[in-house]
């Protein structure tokens, strides 16, 4: 069957070839008369496997470098763009040309044009590869006899028609959860029915719930997997102590934020004789509960990653694990992969070590706590924390250490604030304003580089199969382009070499500083950086400035952590002398497990900001004709970006920037205003007006004042 696929694409891929039927193509063949329903069959899953395509006239032609199969991604005015996996550019795609895929869908799009310095490249959708939804989350419209879901997803390009006896019990302006039944085609609508009523708009937990619905979160675990882990109970088996080494003697600490339950790293700092430090850094050894291929594994491997919603946590592994035996939970017996490096007073990690350990957790601190232990700030923390206060002082100092040579080699230190979003017992925002972070995090925050890094740089010298965690340098041409906004403040970032390195971004963070434009010129260069992924092969990581990273430190809440922890578990248990079968077998499986979890954990980014959109315009709703000021962050060929000081944003349009038309400068990012010459550009401060707020499109805009 392979060689007959390979006969026939090889046939089409001939200069001379020109677009056939198929008895012409089995004629030129010799496919005998008794074959010829074999080679339609063999014709037909090659156009199902998009190899060859067929067109109106049922002639067959090679699918050329000029079709490709991606994502499309609707915008709300009807056109949209194809994302090919791998490529940083994307395909615009006319209203006209979309086939009338839905946001989401994977399209098979042939380009028309080719990329020029002026647009992207234009292409035309032939035909839609799979439906990305099966069901999707909005609100019911009812009629008398019939009704339609307005989707929440406004690129979606299609209300759900539903007819009399789909309506379930859903009431006009209910929230549902609707299986679409018929995609839309020939100008027709989709059809769906009701299978789940989440409830009232306004109705407590309904938004956060919607969410879940909407990108399909698996929100509980099955029976099987939950029994599973409860079979381990809440105390380790002492059987396996003989096999670890036992730190239950060290003074050691977890440092969390005040509402975290599952802790899964602690640390402790030591100064050596040499006046050298010792960095204990061990980690919830999650694998030995979470064996490969058993439910609570498959079940992981689903979730990819924790979800943090607001008010409500996803997790990637029930509570009795998270919360309970995996959990370093103060003064209880655990074990770790532990991670102990020695490192000198420039901050170079001179050895490291990985092992087995156990570990009993001294006291559970939090963020808070340790910064006033630091400062000196509050009695009463102090002098219950007196014995301590030594240990705690070690780990600032190191910190300092750490940092102050991660910012020389090019460590990115990005001050881009969170948002701190405050809810009342119903789940309603009552308060928005900037996560305050402090030295304390910062002191984690390094001791969990250091630990990633000491790994990653061991098993790559191992040639281990393994996940990394990869940050690739930046595209050129966006350098070019932030480059020309960055020359409005006198700054530039050096290309050397058809290269740009760490240290020249970093040297454009160090010198706005503390200065009005900080925020804005970080968000800019975070949007010009690309993401970071999961990768098996180890290619750097540009915004640490490190040429190995990996992700060791979070197996609780993080798949590729607890992946590489059953490798390395592998290779303490056999003394590094590892097996080609099991090298091959994990290479496989990291290069997949890799993939699935960049997947798992773009969407949950996604649910995540959509959480935060939607409870910030929540909260705006009864600030409407309240006037702030703020600071452009974006300007776009439909208006202007304003973020508060509190970090919520909104849009002002062109029809809310005063009386005049407005020119969309799009190399300087401004608008220039046609009759005034007023101009908007990133990083004006300006008077706004709230105008509107819409918590079920997560969108506020203002006017200008």
């Amino acid at each position: 069957m392979i060689d007959k696929k390979n006969i026939i694409l090889e046939f089409m891929k001939d200069k001379e070839y020109t677009p056939m039927k198929a008895k012409e193509i089995a004629i030129i063949l010799g496919v005998p008369k008794r074959e010829y329903s074999e080679f339609t069959n063999i014709l037909k899953e090659l156009e199902e496997s998009y190899k060859i395509v067929k067109n109106k006239k049922n002639r067959y032609r090679i699918i050329g470098e000029n079709f490709q199969e991606g994502i499309y991604r609707k915008n709300q005015k009807g056109f949209g763009f194809v994302k090919i996996e791998g490529k940083e550019e994307e395909i615009y795609i006319a209203k006209e040309n979309s086939l009338r895929a839905l946001n989401g869908d994977r399209v098979l799009v042939e380009v028309i044009e080719e990329k020029n310095k002026i647009k992207n490249a234009e292409g035309i959708i032939k035909k839609i590869i799979k439906h990305e939804k099966e069901t999707l989350v909005g609100t019911f419209q009812k009629n008398e006899n019939f009704g339609f879901v307005v989707p929440d997803d406004k690129a979606l390009g299609t209300d759900i028609f539903i007819s009399k006896n789909n309506f379930g019990k859903a009431r006009n302006g209910h929230k549902v959860l609707v299986q679409i039944t018929k995609y839309p085609e020939k100008g027709k609508n989709a059809e769906g029915k009701i299978i789940e009523v989440l409830g009232e708009p306004n109705q407590a937990g309904v938004d956060m719930l919607s969410l879940i619905k909407e990108y399909n979160l698996p929100s509980t675990f099955p029976e099987q997997v939950v029994e599973e882990a409860k079979k381990y109970g809440t105390k380790i088996d002492e059987k396996d102590i003989k096999n670890r080494i036992d730190c239950r003697e060290d003074a050691i600490f977890t440092i969390d934020g005040e509402d975290a339950k599952d802790l899964d790293d602690a640390i402790r700092v030591i100064k050596l004789e040499n006046g050298n430090y010792r960095l204990d850094v061990h980690i919830a050894d999650v694998s030995y509960y979470v064996r490969e291929g058993s439910l609570l594994d498959k079940e992981a491997q689903i979730r990819g990653t924790s979800i943090y919603m607001l008010g409500r946590v996803i997790p990637m592994l029930p509570r009795e694990l998270s919360n309970g035996i995996c959990s370093l939970n103060a003064g209880e017996d655990r074990f770790t992969l532990s991670c102990s490096m020695e490192i000198d007073s420039n901050g170079k990690t001179i050895s490291s070590e990985i092992y087995k350990g156990i570990i009993k957790v001294r006291e559970r601190m939090n963020y808070h706590d340790v910064q006033k232990i630091l400062d000196k700030s509050d009695e009463k923390v102090l002098k219950r924390y007196e014995k301590y206060i030594k240990d705690f002082e070690l780990m600032e100092e190191l910190a300092q250490i750490l940092k102050k040579r991660r910012l020389e080699q090019g460590y990115l230190n990005l001050d881009i604030p969170e948002s701190k979003i405050e809810l009342d017992q119903n789940g309603r925002s009552i308060n928005v304003g900037k996560y305050e972070t402090s030295f304390s995090n910062e002191i984690i925050e390094q001791f969990m580089l250091s630990a990633n890094e000491a790994v990653a740089e061991k098993f790559y010298w191992l040639e281990a199969p393994f996940i990394y965690r990869v940050h690739e340098d930046p595209d050129l041409d966006k350098i070019k382009d932030l480059n020309k906004f960055l020359y409005n403040f006198g700054l530039k970032i050096k290309i050397v070499n058809d290269k740009v390195y760490p240290t020249e971004v970093s040297k454009i963070l160090d010198e706005i500083k503390g200065k009005e434009e900080e925020r804005v010129i970080s968000t800019l260069i975070l949007r010009t950086l690309k993401l970071a992924k999961y990768e098996a092969e180890n290619k750097g990581h540009f915004g640490i400035a490190s040429k190995y990273y990996c992700h060791f430190t979070s197996p609780i809440r993080r798949y590729p952590d607890l992946f590489i922890h059953r490798i390395i578990s592998k290779y303490l248990e056999d003394n590094y002398v590892v097996d080609d079968k099991f090298i091959e077998e994990y290479k496989e499986k990291a290069e997949q497990r890799a993939a699935l979890s960049s997947e798992r954990e773009k969407i949950a980014t996604k649910v995540e900001r959509d959480s935060e959109d939607l409870k910030k315009a929540e909260y705006m709703q009864d600030k409407i004709g309240e006037e702030y000021e703020g600071i452009v962050s974006s300007v776009t060929q439909f208006g202007i970006f304003v973020e508060l000081e509190n970090t919520i944003e909104g849009l002002i349009r062109f029809e809310n920037l005063g009386d005049e038309y407005f020119i969309y400068d799009e190399e300087r990012k401004r608008l220039i205003g046609e009759r005034t010459n007023k101009t908007y550009k990133i990083g004006d401060k300006v008077k706004i007006k709230v105008i509107s707020a819409n918590k079920a499109l997560r969108q506020i805009d203002f006017e200008i004042k």
